[in-house]
């Protein structure tokens, strides 16, 4: 019995959607991270004097430190801010792609909505369809007021 609740539960179309969302963006995550690092920050490190910005860091400890490897590896305490921009810009990317996604799922969904303006309407004498802008029935020939 728990089984079968489980899988009625598993198989509602929300919860299956949700997982599908999550994998694909999981997915989405990694591409826009793959961006971010191997495509978007080197022109722009170049551009700036040659800078690897996953490699900026501010140490803490007083020791010099060659990298940011080498300050972690040695346990001493840094501020990576380099790979905080990294992750910045990887938020940013993702947000704006999310909300790109959904504006477009509002727009489809209000279009859906929207009715088209009736273009008939009911002759009230007999019943009959006609068009909105008729004055008198094309079947019984009655006066239909504007």
């Amino acid at each position: 019995m728990v089984w079968d609740d489980f899988k009625a539960f598993v198989m509602r179309g929300n919860v299956l959607d949700m997982a599908v969302g999550i994998v694909i963006g999981g997915a989405f995550g990694k591409i826009v991270s793959s961006f971010v690092n191997d495509v978007l920050m080197p022109p722009i490190g170049l551009l700036l004097g040659g800078v690897d910005f996953s490699n900026l860091f501010i140490n803490l400890s007083g020791t010099p430190q060659d990298s940011l490897a080498a300050a972690r590896e040695a346990g001493a305490p840094v501020i990576a801010w380099g790979q905080f921009l990294n992750f910045l810009i990887d938020f940013l990317i993702i947000a704006f792609a999310i909300f790109m996604v959904v504006r477009l799922v509002e727009r489809l969904r209000r279009q859906q909505d929207e009715a088209p303006a009736p273009t008939e309407r009911k002759c009230p004498e007999c019943l009959s369809e006609i068009p909105i802008q008729a004055r008198r029935c094309r079947f019984c020939t009655a006066a239909v007021p504007a």
